[in-house]
């Protein structure tokens, strides 16, 4: 939901100086075969050409090169008997479609790709929208633009909080706050009312509330009443939350309503920095990161709580297309016994999650925040931004889950709060919230 809310701000997403986007690997470029017969398009259009294979459209438009089997085209057609325009759904029965199929006509008519098929039915193309949609096209996009940040990237950027109230009243106040979280990760809403109703009413500004294993709305102490350490005086280290959901949480909101003890720093780090840093020093690390799967784990018996959750997937998720990272599990509290990898590759990930965990503990990365009464709460690059926790005593906290991507809330009470997404490892170093 809320990413459907940020996609109007995609087009105006600038990188600044001095901010690193995420590196994709560079695709080779398609070479297109010398074709016995070409067929340039309007001269208005960029450089187009076609030729015709057994099974695909082998087509040429600006600097991209898209292979597209005939099978794929049938299926896309958006003609109003095959594309429901209003619920922006297929209406086409795919497996209705002859796995031999091959248009009896093609031709190209200004920016406008043609396929005259078998029964007569024709399909239109707009070149743009294949450029686009094709895997050629895809493979060369970012699909979620993000500034990456240490310490000092982000306290340089002066990333401006939001009032509560221009957040939940204005279009501009919510754009201003989605603006910073995609890029960031990390967005501030000032003058929060301390109480678990008025968390409830920010975090739905945001996007749906989503009910897990700790309810709709947590809420919680260092009383050990669940059985997890976020529920006791100890540090945290860092690591990103509900790693033993098959589908992490997305978004964590978490408000600190009281706070009078010592301790309870929180320290955030993005993962996505981190995880960068070991692509471009050691990509075999990083690849290694991608592939192994292993399990997270959840085992409570506390109290009248009896839960087992078990999570799976790497350590580090990327998108196959365009091997950009999307997600990170990165909980070492959590982490189940490795019984999911060969020998000869055990020692590898150890030597990978190292470089990793390395990287992520540097102190130029680590950004500090006390959650206070009065003092703005952090938050967490997109996808991407770890927590941890010092010692904490004599705070009491509030929050709750929404869904993928993750991002962690944080409201530092009475007068704040700070969202980070925590979908990829993003790298805090204490835990604040329960997961």
């Amino acid at each position: 939901m809320w990413c459907q809310r940020l996609a109007w701000l995609l087009q105006g997403c600038q990188g600044s100086p001095g901010h690193r986007w995420p590196r994709l690997p560079r695709a080779p470029r398609p070479i297109l075969a010398v074709p016995a017969r070409c067929h340039p398009a309007a001269p208005a259009s960029p450089p187009c050409a076609w030729q015709l294979h057994q099974d695909h459209l082998e087509l040429s438009y600006g600097s991209t090169v898209m292979r597209l089997d005939f099978v794929w085209l049938r299926d896309h057609c958006r003609s109003a008997s095959c594309y429901n325009a209003k619920t922006s759904q297929r209406s086409l029965d795919t497996a209705s479609v002859d796995l031999a199929i091959q248009p009896r006509a093609v031709r190209v008519d200004g920016s406008t790709l043609f396929l005259t098929w078998p029964d007569g039915h024709v399909t239109r193309y707009g070149l743009e929208w294949l450029a686009k949609n094709s895997y050629e096209g895809q493979k060369q996009q970012v699909v979620h633009p993000r500034i990456l940040w240490n310490a000092e990237i982000y306290q340089q950027a002066q990333v401006p909080s939001i009032d509560c109230q221009r957040f939940l009243q204005t279009d501009e106040g919510l754009k201003e706050f989605l603006q910073s979280f995609l890029l960031y990760g990390i967005a501030f809403v000032e003058n929060v009312t301390p109480t678990k109703e008025h968390t409830e009413i920010v975090a739905k500004r945001i996007s749906i509330i989503r009910e897990t294993i700790y309810g709709r709305m947590w809420y919680f102490t260092s009383d050990f009443s669940r059985g997890d350490t976020a529920y006791t005086k100890l540090a945290l280290d860092r690591h990103t939350d509900t790693t033993y959901f098959q589908e992490p949480c997305g978004i964590q909101v978490f408000h600190c309503l009281k706070h009078e003890g010592t301790g309870g720093r929180t320290l955030l780090v993005d993962g996505f920095h981190a995880a960068e840093q070991v692509r471009l020093q050691a990509p075999e690390h990083f690849e290694l990161l991608a592939k192994v799967p292993l399990r997270h784990e959840y085992v409570e018996k506390v109290g009248g709580c009896h839960n087992h959750m078990i999570g799976v997937g790497p350590l580090l998720n990327v998108y196959p297309w365009n091997n950009e990272l999307y997600l990170i599990r990165y909980n070492n509290y959590d982490r189940a016994v490795i019984n999911t990898v060969p020998h000869p590759v055990v020692r590898r990930w150890y030597h990978a999650h190292r470089a990793l965990t390395a990287e992520l503990r540097r102190p130029r990365n680590e950004l500090w925040v006390k959650l206070k009464p009065g003092k703005v709460g952090p938050g967490a690059a997109s996808s991407g931004v770890g927590f941890g926790a010092g010692r904490k005593k004599g705070r009491v906290l509030c929050g709750c889950a929404l869904p993928y991507p993750a991002v962690f809330l944080v409201l530092g009470a009475p007068a704040l709060t700070a969202v980070t997404s925590a979908c990829a490892l993003c790298c805090p170093t204490a835990k604040s919230a329960p997961g």
